[in-house]
């Protein structure tokens, strides 16, 4: 059998992948290579390396950035170019620095004066990227619990994405802005099984063995398959506890061994045994479970397919992982759409936040 790729890494399938918006033919099988997956490194990453799109400038003078900033948004109009081109090519702690040191020179916050001489979408985008990295996903988690309803979709991408590490910096910074703990605004949001398990990973307290106990993902798949196929009902508890609370590789051979005793895939089993925001949130675990970048692929090519952009999630992801693994997502985005990340950029998004989306992403794969 020819290997293709279409969610993760290694997916076998009988015949080439259909174009995205074509159903696959009758008879078009898709099987996880899970074996090959519990070999493969964890895609739970974390900053800097060489998956960034976004590094270091090598030759950084702070001072001459601040300058140049000031004089793009000094007088009638922007220089909006100077703006893309200084906080595009400067890493996160280049940033931060450029910021401390505007204050000091003009007594006024460079988000601030961003905020006065740019507009929507290209605006916010800009001010997320003079924010230091937690707290900009502190922002996010704030917009999303802010206000009548709550944004499920976005608590779901950044706290089944994160790691431990990422989730506490997210929750420090949370509290800064705040002075409330981050768990205690979400237990006031967030309710039943769908909110223990966000409670459960905005604690940062999964697992983070690297050593895998053969014997308990057997006993994990069982008690899954016990707890969903096997039964009337489905005992979503179960569920949550375990994909809460497992180590990543832990969960790798989980899903192994649920394979062998359910036929199906643990993905299959979540999808016809659950609906709604706990669905989608299991779900999204299983898929970062196996590939972080590709489930991250997978929710840029919904911001832009169809009618209107979701601009927020755009922005999130792109800046989010600049300096994670933008390139891995490029690749995943390529294999997944057979178009280029930025390419889809190109076709969805024009004029300077266009561009500046553009040198986020770094480029064609």
């Amino acid at each position: 059998m020819d290997q293709y790729h279409v969610f993760g890494k290694g997916v076998v399938l009988s015949e080439p992948v259909p174009l995205p918006g074509y159903s696959a033919p009758v008879g078009y099988v898709i099987q996880d290579d899970l074996e090959s997956l519990v070999d493969a490194p964890s895609s739970f990453t974390v900053k800097g390396g060489e998956k960034s799109s976004i590094k270091p400038k090598a030759d950084f003078n702070v001072g001459e950035d601040v300058v140049a900033l000031r004089k793009a948004m000094e007088g009638l109009g922007t220089t909006e170019k100077t703006l893309i081109d200084i906080l595009t090519h400067r890493s996160s702690s280049q940033r931060e620095a450029i910021c401390k040191s505007y204050l000091e020179a003009t007594n006024r916050t460079l988000v601030k004066d961003l905020e006065g001489d740019t507009h929507g979408d290209f605006e916010r985008l800009l001010v997320a990227l003079a924010t230091p990295p937690a707290v900009y996903d502190a922002q996010e988690v704030m917009r999303a619990i802010d206000g009548v309803g709550t944004e499920d979709s976005t608590l779901i991408e950044i706290f089944a994405s994160r790691t431990n590490q990422q989730i506490k910096e997210l929750s420090a910074a949370y509290l800064e802005e705040t002075e409330r703990k981050l768990t205690f605004d979400l237990k006031k949001e967030v309710s039943g099984k769908f909110g223990k398990a966000i409670l459960l990973l905005a604690e940062g307290g999964r697992d983070e063995s690297v050593t895998v106990d053969n014997d308990k993902a057997k006993e994990d798949a069982k008690a899954l398959y016990d707890a969903g196929e096997k039964k009337w009902g489905t005992d979503e508890a179960k569920f949550v506890d375990i994909l809460s609370k497992r180590s990543i590789p832990q969960l790798r051979q989980t899903l192994v061994e649920y394979k062998e005793i359910s036929g199906k895939t643990l993905q299959e089993s979540v999808e016809g045994e659950m609906s709604g925001s706990l669905e989608e949130l299991l779900v999204a675990i299983v898929k970062c479970v196996k590939n972080v970048p590709a489930y991250l692929a997978e929710k840029l090519h919904k911001s832009m397919k169809g009618a209107g952009t979701d601009e927020a999630t755009l922005n999130r992801i792109l800046v989010s992982r600049s300096e994670i693994d933008m390139l891995d997502i490029r690749t995943e985005f390529k294999k997944l759409y057979e178009e280029s990340l930025q390419s889809a950029i190109e076709s969805d998004v024009a004029d300077s936040y266009g561009e500046c989306l553009k040198m986020i992403c770094g480029g064609e794969d």
